[in-house]
């Protein structure tokens, strides 16, 4: 049996390897300056393995950097002995009730998003059709996810005065700090580095908001980390009509970038019908009639003023006695005009049905004519309709559905529905993910799209639970209890010396503590409301994780640092507060099943089986496991059978294992932790 790894690939160790494949001379070593060993390139002899013209290395190159870029590049490379625990009481069914079956396809994950890409990223490597992203803007007041470079995670958590009681690693950012854009660039690079993995090669979508400050510096890195196979295309986003005053201009718009292959990717979008200019889809003047193009002349099918299908060409020696005609509830329509001339249609019969969304009836005293329009037209790059107001479309949305919650700027419900529906409109079973998800807007257009075309779209959210005000006072009492107010930590209000905490939220009315509490709950009421309204059978839930420490002891990932005498005291590798599902979550993740995937549970001989994915992945992390127990599971014929280690009943099992599996499945990979 093969042992499970339980962290996430180590990126650099793999991009080596590679490299080392494809240029072994290229591949060297170098002292850091510690005077270790290390791994180098020579950079030199790579660059001429790449160019077919001697390279004179003196020449400038075009390239776009910033203090600590060698750092985030490190730190996307880095592995992770980190994983998702479900919290089934957070979790919302298909059918959208609270704490009910974890059977829903859509996910929702509490944590760092930097954490979260790395752990779901061997999962979802090439399976995303889209991501949307609303990161902070850098205006000098917002917070932005602070990276340590130095430290281990656990080390940055317990040493950082910036980081609160819940662990969350948020800071602001002020426009004093000599490093502020290198500050926001070294909290995005890394995230989009990694982000890039997760979509589909042919037809993925990145679709990233963002406003003036950064707008330049996010186009550089996107287009950096792209490359020339994609286009990039700046869409303004009229969001704000009233305006943001500012010193000379009052700001009205933000901007959403599209970065996407060069292909046909973006769906159109639709022309409202008030706006489209109608005409006879059946010729006129020279070169109209129906001996013209033969195979232009045959019936078009309405029932009840709409176009249900089109007729074979017409025989010629058959010639209808009128331009429609009714048999039973449907009308045969023909392209002969008010005179009685027979005339064709502008298309022929084998191509008429891919213009169908472009045809409409209108009705007369002699039948139907038959007009053509477009309906569609190439995505603008100016998106200036009123229902993208993010006051009217975003604040008051998420207000209906969870009063006083005191979120901010939640962005138009129907701004990021058209955007995921340019990417997803031909693929209904696209995954889309947003990994700062904010208040749950992605989430919920993903819900308004689905039911509007029967989709069986997919959304993944991650978001870190940032404090709300009761979060905040809850802190800020308990740090006064410790007398540790930090002046760096909170703005003090001057006229009490009390630490001000945001006076215009409302959360505290309806006990949220963080931004996840809010989306979680928008997300469940966006659901039922859209239940109520419509009564359709779309996934209404989300599988609620969190991000944790590795289920595992340290011992598992360095059993060589564990003395001959200590061994006795780590004969179990899993930590005592994990539960069998736990382990599976993790098991999923490390052998790339997806964590939307039915999870099924029963007993064997009084032992706790999962069976993932209709018995794809089968695994029973109960001690004492007999040998009855892995025949059964054996004969389920699984992909992959997983067991905790050591965890056979005794000896004869543990050495029968193997043949067990030889004899009744031979092809099943199996695998302990």
């Amino acid at each position: 049996m093969e042992k499970l790894k339980m962290h996430t690939p180590d990126r650099a160790e793999e991009n080596y390897k590679k490299l080392a494949e494809l240029f072994p001379d290229a591949v060297t070593e170098t002292l850091d300056d510690e005077g270790n060993v290390v791994r180098a390139i020579d950079k030199d002899v790579l660059m001429q393995e790449i160019n077919a013209k001697v390279v004179d290395d003196g020449q400038e190159r075009y390239r776009f950097t910033w203090p600590d870029k060698r750092k985030a590049i490190m730190l996307a490379n880095q592995p992770l002995a980190k994983t998702l625990r479900l919290s089934r009481e957070k979790s919302v069914s298909r059918d959208g009730t609270l704490g009910g079956d974890i059977d829903s396809e859509n996910i929702y994950i509490e944590g760092d998003n930097l954490d979260a890409l790395k752990i779901l990223q061997e999962t979802y490597l090439g399976k995303v059709k889209m991501i949307y992203i609303d990161p902070p803007y850098n205006t000098g007041n917002n917070l932005i996810y602070k990276n340590d470079y130095s430290e281990k995670a656990e080390e940055y958590i317990i040493n950082s005065e910036q980081v609160d009681q819940m662990g969350n690693r948020l800071v602001q950012n002020p426009v004093t700090d000599g490093r502020f854009h290198t500050n926001w660039l070294n909290m995005m690079y890394p995230r989009l580095r990694i982000a890039k993995t997760f979509l589909k090669k042919e037809d993925g979508i990145l679709v990233c908001a963002i406003d003036e400050n950064e707008v330049d510096s996010l186009l550089l890195i996107l287009k950096e980390i792209f490359g020339l196979s994609y286009e990039y295309n700046l869409v303004t986003v009229v969001h704000n009509p009233r305006g943001q005053q500012g010193n000379n201009f009052s700001h009205t718009n933000e901007y959403a970038i599209f970065v996407n292959p060069k292909s046909k990717v973006i769906a159109d979008r639709p022309i409202p019908e008030s706006e489209v200019d109608w005409s006879q889809l059946r010729n006129w003047g020279s070169e109209s009639r129906r001996s013209d193009a033969k195979n232009c002349f045959y019936p078009i099918y309405v029932q009840n003023g709409k176009i249900i299908g089109f007729g074979d060409v017409s025989k010629n020696d058959f010639h209808p006695a009128q331009q429609s005609i009714v048999v039973g509830d449907i009308t045969e329509v023909y392209p002969i005009d008010q005179n009685g001339i027979e005339r064709k249609w502008r298309y022929a019969r084998q191509t008429v049905e891919s213009i169908k969304d472009m045809l409409r009836t209108r009705k007369t005293s002699y039948g139907y004519e038959i007009e053509i329009g477009k309906t569609f037209g190439t995505q603008k790059t100016v998106w200036s309709d009123k229902r993208y107001d993010a006051n009217t479309y975003g604040t008051k949305i998420i207000n209906e559905l969870v009063p006083h919650n005191g979120f901010t700027f939640p962005k138009s419900l129907w701004t990021v529905y058209d955007a995921i529906l340019s990417g997803t409109k031909n693929d209904k079973e696209a995954i889309i993910l947003d990994f700062f998800s904010g208040s749950g807007t992605t989430a919920h257009a993903v819900m308004e799209i689905n039911k509007n075309d029967g989709g069986h779209r997919k959304s993944i959210s991650i978001q870190i639970p940032e404090l709300t005000y009761l979060g905040k006072k809850e802190l800020i009492i308990n740090d006064k209890e410790k007398n540790n107010i930090n002046q760096d930590k909170y703005i003090i209000d001057k006229k009490t010396g009390y630490p001000e905490i945001e006076k215009d939220s409302v959360s505290r009315k309806n006990g949220f503590y963080t931004i996840c509490q809010i989306a979680e709950k928008r997300i469940e009421q966006a659901g039922k409301k859209i239940k109520k309204e419509t009564g359709i059978e779309i996934d209404y839930g989300f599988r609620c994780f969190k991000v944790d420490s590795s289920n595992m002891k340290d011992v598992y990932y360095k059993p060589s640092d564990i003395k001959q005498d200590e061994i006795d005291l780590f004969a179990d590798n899993i930590k005592d507060d994990r539960t069998p599902e736990d382990l599976l979550i993790q098991v999923m993740l490390d052998l790339g099943v997806l964590l939307s995937s039915k999870i099924d549970q029963t007993e064997i001989a009084g032992k706790k089986v999962f069976s993932v994915a209709d018995g794809y992945l089968i695994a029973c992390f109960d001690q004492d496991v007999t040998e009855d127990v892995v025949i059964a599971i054996a004969k389920k014929h699984p992909f992959y059978a997983v067991f905790r280690d050591s965890s056979m009943a005794n000896d004869s099992v543990a050495a029968n294992f193997e043949q067990i599996f030889e004899t009744y499945s031979p092809e099943t990979v199996r695998k302990v932790l």
